[in-house]
């Protein structure tokens, strides 16, 4: 036990974790913290525990957000030494070990003995964030009512089209990225119109909906092997779904793509509804606290360097997990986040009865294997060096899914969603809104003129405006 935590244990004080990031590395550090002498802090800018894997459901009509993304407060609500604050993280000073937080025009300051980052990854454009506007990603909440909104309107607007060519543009839907993300969503959108919404038009087919999946690489899931992929893109193909590999897209406007073959040559793919699935980076928190530690670096994709315990240089309390940390051979996946978490919460532990951090073992990775679904009784599996598709593999997808989420009204309910979808032909959650199109523009613009307010009070040394002290209203509101 180090002699600040005896201090702190003598004045009455027991040792303080803060946990940033309310994903599965953050909710599963702070569950493995419940029976421990320690009092945790998570700190999220979500209101929410997502469980990502299934939000293109959401996006495609199968799933509600409460199914896959129950309230955190709701989920440690028995967790007595668990308190949730809402807020996103802004500064992380290594050297006096406190972390600022933000909500609304509120900033919070939070001082830890101990801190695990499960900050997670956001979507990766590869240096062009302006497709963003055209494309939407698959990361968040917002991304998928987005994405709904995007692809039912396509078929809405595709009704009242005037010309063949009008027509033909709405109803192309393309997806980038032949990960599983792309492979999962390009599967769902072909049976959301061959089977949901078949013959509830009456101008337009929907099964003449036209799914692209294009892929920069040469393979179809590629991580999961040469027989996987095979077996995925014939499934796909069956289905319908163009499958378009060595097409690296170099140009996202409102009606479509341009796309760079193996050959160097380009064209133009005419489409008004696209989603990128195409990579993934690391939160800038990575970056400022590598920047901050003795040494720490960063890869290519910003996740942080780790030491073999998961933790920064010089600063053997601070734990960074999940998609954030870059570690040979685990791969940003739930199961890295989980076992990254629950290795850090242990370790903390560990310290608390006296274990020194050079005495900690590595964290080792172990491979549960990987699995995708392609379309209902249809997905690929792998397991080890164990590899098999088709109806077998469906289920063995269905139950590990249905075992990481959160609580057993998430998990009956989900349940209920996927007989009511595969088995027959609707689908519960079809509604879409205008606003879910269009609010994710409006805020970043919001935020982006509330960034330059603060820039331009910093300049003339007058306090910003979002410095102003919370009027009486707010203060109910936040």
């Amino acid at each position: 036990m180090s002699t600040e935590s005896a201090e702190k244990r003598s004045a009455g004080k027991r040792h303080h974790v803060v946990v940033i990031g309310s994903g599965f590395g953050g909710l599963f550090g702070t569950r493995h913290l419940r029976r421990a002498d320690v009092d945790v802090t998570l700190i999220s800018k979500t209101s929410t525990h997502l469980f990502q894997p299934l939000l293109y459901q959401v996006a495609t009509g199968i799933l509600s957000t409460g199914e896959i993304a129950p309230a955190t407060r709701l989920v440690l609500r028995k967790q007595k030494n668990a308190q949730v604050l809402l807020g996103d993280v802004i500064d992380v000073d290594l050297a006096n070990k406190k972390v600022t937080s933000r909500l609304l025009n509120r900033d919070t300051e939070t001082t830890y003995d101990s801190l695990i980052v499960a900050t997670g990854a956001q979507q990766s454009y590869f240096g062009n964030d302006h497709f963003a506007t055209y494309a939407p990603g698959m990361k968040t909440i917002d991304d998928a009512l987005e994405l709904r909104a995007r692809i039912l309107g396509s078929f809405e607007q595709a009704e009242l089209a005037t010309t063949q060519e009008e027509r033909d543009r709405l109803m192309t839907f393309i997806v980038v990225g032949a990960g599983p993300t792309g492979v999962e969503l390009a599967g769902q959108i072909a049976e959301l119109a061959d089977r949901t919404l078949d013959g509830t038009f009456r101008t337009i087919d929907p099964r003449d909906a036209r799914v692209i999946l294009l892929e920069g690489a040469g393979s179809v899931l590629g991580p999961m092997g040469p027989k996987l992929g095979a077996k995925a893109a014939k499934r796909l193909e069956k289905m319908g779904v163009e499958i378009q590999l060595n097409a690296m897209v170099t140009d996202v406007d409102a009606h479509g793509v341009i796309v760079k073959d193996a050959d160097g040559s380009t064209r133009r793919i005419e489409a008004v509804c696209k989603v990128w699935s195409a990579g993934v980076q690391a939160s800038p928190l990575g970056k400022m606290i590598a920047e901050r530690s003795d040494g720490t670096e960063v890869d290519r994709a910003g996740r942080v360097i780790v030491e073999p315990d998961l933790t920064v240089k010089g600063h053997p309390n601070v734990f960074v997990v999940g998609d954030l940390m870059s570690v040979p051979g685990v791969p940003g996946q739930a199961q890295g986040a989980i076992q990254g978490s629950t290795y850090a919460a242990k370790a903390i532990k560990a310290g608390l009865h006296g274990q020194a951090p050079e005495e900690r073992k590595p964290f080792k990775y172990f491979n549960k294997g990987s699995m995708a679904t392609i379309s209902r009784f249809d997905a690929v599996c792998q397991i080890g060096k164990l590899e098999f598709s088709g109806f077998l593999a469906w289920l063995a997808w269905l139950a590990l899914h249905l075992y990481y989420l959160v609580g057993y009204r998430s998990r009956i309910v989900t349940v209920i969603g996927w007989f009511v979808s595969f088995l027959g032909r609707n689908r519960g959650q079809m509604a879409a809104t205008e606003q879910w199109i269009f609010a994710r523009l409006a805020i970043e613009e919001v935020n982006a003129d509330q960034a330059e307010a603060r820039e331009l009070a910093a300049d003339v040394g007058a306090p910003p405006a979002s410095a102003e002290p919370l009027t009486a209203q707010q203060r109910k509101i936040g």
